[in-house]
């Protein structure tokens, strides 16, 4: 299994996340989205992956980009342990979840949308981070809303489901953005606990081979 990743990548984290907590053994392959002007955008990338982002995962003959299918492809194919609950309306809960953050949250602060701020639209650093945290803050607004009445250590119950491998990496890149988090104590407590385990720890960009 090869995974084609980037680091800082919140949505190659989500991935890295779920496979260690499935206990995947993967290789990791670095693809660096800023080294010379994204490798993302070479033509061997895009031979693998149209869209030009990460992460794509390669296992058994399969090539999938898209977080969330990719997610949902280790479910499948790799089914123990289970990060999504066997109740049907639990099931689609998480994935609520899952869907707020990879779709409404995201796709506003994703890099390129950063950086068409940056070089289209002539927007500096500061406006740039008005942006982020402006869409982030509502996003977390959202989950902080959802998760109160059904978070334990994670963001349901006590064991960890795709909403977890989606919502420390959302985490990560507010606290990077240096987005206030006071206003959302069941999200700063589930993603202190998930960052101490060895799973979450592990999918870190910190502990990526390609960090910088």
């Amino acid at each position: 299994m090869q995974l084609y990743s980037y680091f800082r990548s919140s949505a190659a984290y989500r991935v890295r996340i779920a496979l260690h907590l499935k206990g995947l053994a993967f290789d990791t392959i670095p693809v660096h989205l800023l080294r010379n002007g994204g490798e993302q955008h070479s033509s061997d990338y895009r031979a693998l992956n149209p869209s030009e982002l990460v992460p794509t995962l390669v296992d058994q003959g399969l090539t999938l980009g898209q977080s969330v299918a990719i997610l949902e492809y280790l479910e499948e194919a790799y089914p123990t342990p289970a990060l999504l609950p066997l109740e049907r309306s639990q099931r689609a809960q998480v994935r609520a979840v899952v869907q707020t953050i990879a779709c409404d949250i995201h796709p506003l602060n994703n890099l390129r949308v950063l950086q068409y701020l940056e070089t289209t639209l002539q927007q500096d650093e500061a406006t740039r981070a008005i942006w982020y945290r402006h869409w982030v803050t509502q996003g977390l607004q959202t989950l902080e809303t959802l998760l109160a009445p059904v978070a334990g250590d994670f963001c349901f119950g006590d064991r960890p489901t795709l909403a977890d491998c989606c919502l420390i990496p959302q985490m990560a890149n507010a606290r990077r953005f240096s987005t206030p988090l006071d206003a959302f104590p069941t999200l700063v407590r589930i993603d202190a606990h998930c960052r101490a385990l060895p799973a979450f720890a592990a999918a870190a960009p910190e502990h990526q081979p390609d960090f910088a």
